[in-house]
């Protein structure tokens, strides 16, 4: 089996040729069909978060996350093998199906995690973070109902759905109430288009798309947003005005730098939801005053749980939701791949085929 890891912070991934794992217990075995390489991997990559006002960057050492580490935590595979103990209770599987694989697993055990909400657990085991994820040939999946039959949808253009996806359908959610308005997306890469094409899907009325990038830009544009703006531009609070034609009352920030934070918090009227999903980095600027008096809800949004994910790929399926575009790369290209997205030289989502 052949895998490519960080061995080491800010340094090439290692290819890793080893023997291919036997799945034990309740695990089952895939062949990695895609493999998305998510904004999240380049900070699984560089080690760490920037925090901002001058304090130490969060490191991901000291979040448990432990080195070699073969990333990919948007994979879909081709069921190979049962464990022994899976065998009873395969989720409707067999060997053959075609999967996209639920990454963000938690102990398992906790109140959190029977609830459903694996995704908030306090002891995260999320697959390509704290286990071994899909930038490689198999993987082992902990267990059957993290596997999710796509019942004919592309793979390659799938795999994304288990964190782009999963995670703009949950920070939407967040802001349901406001989707007779205008909402306002900040950041159109891989998320943004995605969030686009999902707001569409869930009934929204659109979104006015925020990217400093023209060809990001453009590409929202032709996803359907009903305007764009430079986040660049000096009257980029001024344009979102005009262009929203009245109140702004949700925004949703893909990005998260102190920049974009800011002028989502600007650009919100009164009782209005900023819903903060990007780990871009850095401080929160805004006059903490002004959350009282604006009556503004800020909240944050981490990914999405298996019941969401689930939703997901039946929205996907029967509202026929168009894919975002992607970039199919040979897994021998990982490296390629982590440097275009670091870079900014790629609209959408790379996909790693092995």
């Amino acid at each position: 089996m052949k895998s490519f890891q960080v061995a080491d912070f800010n340094a090439p991934l290692k290819e890793v040729d080893q023997p291919t794992p036997q799945p034990s217990g309740t695990q089952v075995l895939i062949k990695v069909k895609a493999a998305g390489v998510c904004h999240s991997d380049l900070h699984i990559w560089e080690g760490g978060y920037d925090l901002g006002h001058g304090r130490k960057p969060l490191s991901l050492k000291d979040r448990g996350v432990s080195l070699p580490r073969t990333m990919g935590h948007e994979t879909v595979g081709e069921v190979v093998a049962f464990g022994p103990d899976a065998k009873a209770d395969t989720a409707g599987l067999k060997v053959g199906d075609i999967a996209l694989v639920y990454p963000w697993l938690g102990c398992g055990k906790c109140e959190t995690c029977l609830a459903g909400d694996e995704n908030m657990c306090l002891k995260p085991n999320s697959l390509g973070v704290y286990c071994d994820g899909g930038y490689a040939d198999y993987m082992t999946v902990p267990h059957p109902k993290y596997l999710l039959n796509l019942k004919g949808l592309d793979p390659i253009t799938a795999a994304p759905y288990a964190c782009s996806g999963v995670t703009t359908y949950s920070a939407l959610k967040k802001v349901e109430k406001d989707f007779n308005t205008p909402i306002v997306i900040i950041g159109a890469g891989g998320l943004g288009l995605m969030a686009l094409s999902l707001l569409k899907a869930m009934g929204g009325k659109g979104a006015i798309v925020v990217d400093i990038d023209a060809r990001k830009r453009e590409a929202a544009e032709k996803a359907g947003a009903l305007a764009t703006v430079d986040g660049g531009a000096p009257d980029a609070l001024e344009q979102l005005a005009q262009k929203a034609g009245g109140p702004i009352r949700a925004v949703i920030d893909l990005v998260g730098n102190a920049k974009t934070t800011q002028l989502g918090f600007d650009c919100l009227s009164k009782g209005g939801k900023l819903v903060i999903v990007g780990l871009f980095g850095g401080g929160a600027t805004f006059a903490l005053p002004l959350i009282p008096i604006k009556a503004i809800t800020i909240q944050g949004s981490y990914v999405g749980n298996l019941r969401e994910t689930q939703e997901l790929l039946d929205l996907v399926r029967d509202k026929k939701v168009p894919p975002i575009p992607v970039t199919p790369m040979p897994l021998a290209r990982a490296n390629d791949a982590l440097v275009d997205l670091q870079k900014g030289r790629l609209v959408g989502r790379a996909v790693l085929t092995p």
